[in-house]
């Protein structure tokens, strides 16, 4: 004898107890829903990252706020600037200026021979507000 298909209540048709093509779509609702509440918390961490920051660091690219943390966490520990070819600006010698790449400077002061970080700054920023002699 044959087995006769059955029309589920969505409108698909088979020979099983539930629609099988329904339920994978809700699997795939819920995986998806997983994974944008993953990305959502991921992006609050990552705001709720900058609070702890010394300086402004939310206009940076990603890969430029890490390595500005981890420069000024180095600094704070008390690692030369030097290690990161800073340099002591001519003009001013408290002034000293870290480069992060081509495209970024962290600008840092030198008080009471401890080093404190300013600002970061592009460097088309760099080169027009940077303290002029």
């Amino acid at each position: 004898m044959p087995r006769r298909r059955k029309q589920f209540p969505c409108g698909h048709q088979g020979y099983g107890q539930v629609c099988h093509r329904c339920a994978q779509a809700e699997g795939q609702k819920e995986k998806l829903k997983q994974e944008q509440e993953i990305a959502r918390q991921l992006r609050r961490n990552w705001e709720a990252s900058f609070e702890r920051d010394p300086i402004d660091l939310r206009s940076l690219p990603k890969p430029m706020v890490s390595k500005a943390r981890d420069i000024i966490q180095a600094l704070g520990e008390g690692v030369d600037y030097r290690q990161f070819k800073g340099k002591r600006l001519n003009h001013d010698r408290h002034v000293i200026s870290i480069p992060l790449n081509y495209d970024y400077r962290l600008l840092c002061q030198d008080v009471d021979n401890r080093i404190e970080p300013k600002a970061v700054l592009s460097h088309e920023d760099y080169n027009v507000k940077k303290p002029k002699a």
